[in-house]
C-alpha cells in the first residue's frame, strides 16, 4: 500500500519531494487539486467536498495513510474527516494533518511570540491557536497574519514578488512592537520563501513543514509498526492532478 498525500494545488509536492528525500523507499501517490487552488477564500462547505473528493481518490487507489499537506484543509476539515467519515468508510486508513507537527515542532525550539503567515481560512478556523493551547507549557503566543496574496502569486512563479509581501508582513509587525521570535509559514507554498525570509531576519527562527512533516512522518511510522508493515517499499511516485499540470519548480 501507498503513502497519499493531498494538496489544494502543487505546494504539497514540496511536502512530498521532501518526504520522498528522507523515506525513498516507500510508495508514494500525490493528488493535486489544481482546478479549485486556492482554497484559502473559499467556504468551509466547498472545502470540505474537495478535500473528501481527494482523499477519497487517494484511499480508492491504495493508500493506507493520506496526509493533507494543504494547511486550509487541515485546519477546516480534517478533524470531520477523521471522526465522522473515516470511521464509517475507511475505517483501517488514516488520515494525518500538518499543524498538530507543526506546533509541536514550535513547542520544542521554546518560542514564545510566534507570528503565523497563512491563508485566510487557517487563520479564521483558529487551528494554530487551538493546538497550541493544548501544548502551551511556555505560555507561547501566536500572531495570526492572513496572507491571501502569496498563493496565487507562487502558483504563477512569482516567488520574488512573494518574499518581499511576505517579507512586508513581518516587518510590519516589527515596527509596530510585536515581539517575534519565530514565524510559522502556514501553507505548504510558502516554503519556497523560507531561504530569502531566513536571510532578512537572520534572528527570527522560521518554521517551514518541508523540512518538518518528513520527520515527524518517519516518527510516526517508528511508532506505528502494524501500519509501516503494510507499505509497499518499491520507492515508486505517482502524482494526479484535477486540474493543470505543475510547472517545473515543482516536479
Amino acid at each position: 500500500m501507498k503513502i497519499g498525500i493531498f494538496d489544494s494545488g502543487r505546494g504539497g509536492l514540496l511536502v512530498a519531494n521532501a518526504v520522498r528525500e528522507l523515506l525513498p523507499n516507500y510508495n508514494y501517490l500525490y493528488y493535486g487539486d489544481t482546478a479549485h487552488v486556492p482554497y484559502g477564500d473559499r467556504p468551509e462547505s466547498e472545502i470540505y467536498t474537495f478535500t473528501k473528493a481527494g482523499v477519497e481518490y487517494l484511499f480508492a487507489n491504495g493508500c493506507l495513510i493520506v496526509i493533507l499537506a494543504c494547511n486550509t484543509a487541515s485546519a477546516e476539515t480534517l478533524r470531520k474527516l477523521q471522526d465522522e467519515w473515516l470511521p464509517v468508510h475507511y475505517p483501517d486508513r488514516k488520515i494525518l494533518g500538518v499543524i498538530v507537527p507543526t506546533i509541536e515542532t514550535v513547542r520544542e525550539a521554546t518560542c514564545t511570540r510566534v507570528l503565523l503567515l497563512a491563508t485566510a481560512r487557517t487563520v479564521s478556523a483558529g487551528k494554530y491557536h487551538l493546538e497550541l493551547g493544548k501544548q502551551n507549557i511556555l505560555h507561547a503566543k501566536i500572531i495570526a497574519q492572513a496572507a491571501i496574496e502569496l498563493v496565487p502569486l507562487i502558483e504563477d512563479d512569482k516567488i520574488g514578488v512573494a518574499t518581499k509581501i511576505a517579507k512586508q508582513h513581518i516587518t510590519e509587525h516589527l515596527q509596530r512592537g510585536d515581539v517575534i521570535d519565530g514565524v510559522i509559514l502556514g501553507c505548504t507554498h510558502y516554503s519556497l520563501l523560507v531561504e530569502g525570509l531566513r536571510k532578512t531576519f537572520p534572528s527570527i527562527r522560521f518554521f517551514s513543514q518541508t523540512e518538518i512533516i518528513p520527520e515527524k512522518l518517519q516518527s510516526y511510522l517508528t511508532a506505528h509498526t502494524e501500519l509501516q508493515t503494510k507499505l509497499g517499499r518499491e520507492g515508486t511516485f505517482t502524482a494526479y492532478f484535477t486540474g493543470q499540470e505543475p510547472r517545473p519548480w515543482s516536479v
